[in-house]
């Protein structure tokens, strides 16, 4: 070392002399290189881009010579070229991979791991903390998703959403909100839980619900899943069930009719089980009454049209408009004894009727079909005069 000191006093290049750092005889190499403004291997410091092609970035570190970073020490997410990471005149954190220091002065750098150390020292506070922490999407790879904490983490499949989920593409450059459920720094590994955050939301939900809701509200929801009789809406925390009867003050043959999944909806609720916590919901009760302009839409006297909805033993019900039936008498079917309805009309069957009585209260309209002075082949075709 005193040789190399003394050496580096009296070197002279083109008449120039070339100052050497001075060092005391109990110098460290350590110290030396420090002195010399060396890059130590291991070590994290500041640099500039300088220069960005598609395979390497080179970077000053205020050392001799610029420091060179691979794509594959750049960062820890798939990327084309380096360019998609950094731009010239950035200032970034790099870790010292390699020094050549009496050599060529070849210098070896990472981004990728000055960002994964400083990386972990995030994510173990926040796994101590039990902090939700958002992050991007950046990969569906088998049984999982990978997200981006600044270090590869994997969310598995399991733990994407409350239930299954079948195409986690979906997912892919979403930004999403975890939690940290298992950590290994020796094996590199950090798990993630979305599930964990979806149910310690839906939990505080289901019990801002309860605390809230009283029967007679009306309800903002989003059509869960449909049924054959009837619908789930999630109302925040709790499911609701429409049934089918509630949907509509028509009939409907199936709640796809009327519904459809995803879909925002308002609702009334009808019922509430606090034991059990079941909610009952109905749609039609926020929709306008049909019956509430009977009187002026179907005046007593008027010819309307309707379809045959049902038949029973003493007459047959005709829709006028869906929730609105009227009931055809058995002794208004014909001018002639009739022993059973459908001796004189079937189930969807088109009519003209003459409306006899309206009760809107009771919900009630009587009709008559022997009134309309028409035969019946004269009425099939008025009725299909109307339809057009």
């Amino acid at each position: 070392m005193q040789e190399l000191n003394r050496d580096a006093k009296e070197k002279q290049v083109q008449g120039k002399e070339v100052a050497a750092p001075a060092a005391a005889e109990d110098t460290t190499p350590v110290e030396f290189a420090a002195a010399l403004n060396v890059p130590r291997e291991g070590e994290i410091i500041t640099g500039r881009v300088v220069h960005v092609s598609p395979d390497h970035v080179l970077v000053d570190v205020g050392y001799k010579s610029e420091g060179i970073i691979t794509k594959h020490d750049l960062t820890h997410r798939p990327i084309e070229s380096c360019e998609q990471v950094v731009q010239v005149g950035d200032e970034i954190r790099v870790m010292v991979l390699s020094v050549d220091a009496h050599g060529e002065g070849g210098l070896r750098l990472s981004k990728r791991r000055a960002d994964e150390i400083e990386a972990w020292q995030r994510i173990e506070e926040w796994y101590r903390n039990g902090d939700i922490v958002e992050a991007q999407v950046t990969e569906a790879v088998k049984g999982g998703l990978v997200v981006d904490l600044g270090l590869r983490a994997f969310l598995p499949a399991s733990q994407v959403e409350r239930g299954y989920v079948n195409d986690l593409s979906r997912y892919v450059g979403q930004i999403i909100r975890v939690k940290i459920i298992e950590l290994d720094r020796h094996k590199n590994r950090v798990i993630l839980s979305r599930k964990k955050v979806l149910e310690e939301e839906r939990e505080r939900a289901r019990q801002a619900f309860w605390a809230s809701v009283e029967e007679g509200q009306i309800r903002t929801g989003v059509v869960k899943s449909i049924t054959d009789f009837g619908a789930f809406i999630d109302l925040g925390g709790v499911d609701g069930l429409l049934h089918v009867s509630e949907m509509s003050y028509g009939r409907v043959k199936h709640p796809s009719e009327v519904l459809k999944e995803g879909e925002e909806i308002k609702v009334k609720v009808l019922r509430l089980d606090r034991e059990k916590g079941k909610v009952s919901l109905g749609l039609k009760q926020v929709l306008p009454d049909p019956w509430e302009n009977v009187a002026e839409k179907y005046p007593e006297g008027s010819i309307v049209k309707g379809r045959v909805a049902r038949l029973a033993t003493f007459g047959a019900f005709v829709e006028l408009e869906p929730g609105v039936d009227g009931l055809i008498h058995i002794s208004q079917l014909a001018d002639y004894r009739v022993a059973k309805p459908d001796e004189v009309v079937q189930p969807g069957q088109e009519v003209l009727v003459k409306v006899i009585q309206v009760r809107p209260a009771e919900r009630r309209i009587s009709l008559s079909l022997r009134e309309v002075d028409q035969s019946p082949l004269q009425q099939a075709q008025d009725v299909a005069n109307q339809s057009e």
